[in-house]
């Protein structure tokens, strides 16, 4: 059998008042009250009735995904249009003192945005590692992939995950039954 409690707490009151205006102080004589029966929330938003695409899901690699690689001190401009990006790829560098091996950047046509640097380390051999960077462009940003130095190939691959508003983009193909 429930049981009914009266809650006394000004805390809670100006709590509720403030997230809740348009209860407008529960007027005269209206106290807030708790009971100990437990009642089930059922939540009915798309990603509670399965028809949503998890976070991890929806960023997956697929068919339309855009690949490419720089090299030896050379560099080339993408512009994959308006939006958020998943840009991913890997750096391969050989030894070299330098250490101003290669970049990612944002450009707006006139002023470049260095937003990933790749340095070397003086290392006697052959380093590889992987990135995985989320990216967003504006109208007439693009992006620069720029090795400085001979030793540096960066590989690169890119999908876009949601357009400029945040609509969520879905890997190709993909559709709910």
């Amino acid at each position: 059998m429930a049981q009914e409690f009266t809650i006394k707490s000004d805390a809670i009151e100006n709590k509720i008042n403030q997230l809740l205006p348009s209860q407008g102080g529960f007027g005269a004589g209206v106290d807030l009250s708790a009971s100990s029966m437990v009642i089930p929330v059922v939540d009915l938003t798309e990603s509670a009735t399965g028809s949503g695409l998890r976070q991890d899901l929806q960023t997956a690699v697929d068919y339309s995904v855009t690949t490419g690689s720089v090299a030896s001190s050379s560099n080339t401009a993408i512009n994959p249009g308006t939006g958020f990006w998943r840009l991913y790829g890997q750096v391969m560098l050989g030894n070299n003192t330098s250490a101003d091996a290669g970049s990612i950047d944002i450009t707006d046509g006139t002023t470049a945005k260095e937003v990933f640097r790749f340095v070397c380390l003086g290392e006697s051999a052959l380093s590889c590692f992987s990135y995985d960077k989320i990216l967003f462009l504006r109208a007439g940003d693009s992006l620069v992939i720029r090795s400085n130095i001979s030793q540096c190939q960066i590989s690169y691959s890119y999908r876009q995950i949601a357009d400029v508003t945040g609509n969520l983009v879905s890997p190709n193909n993909f559709s709910v039954i």
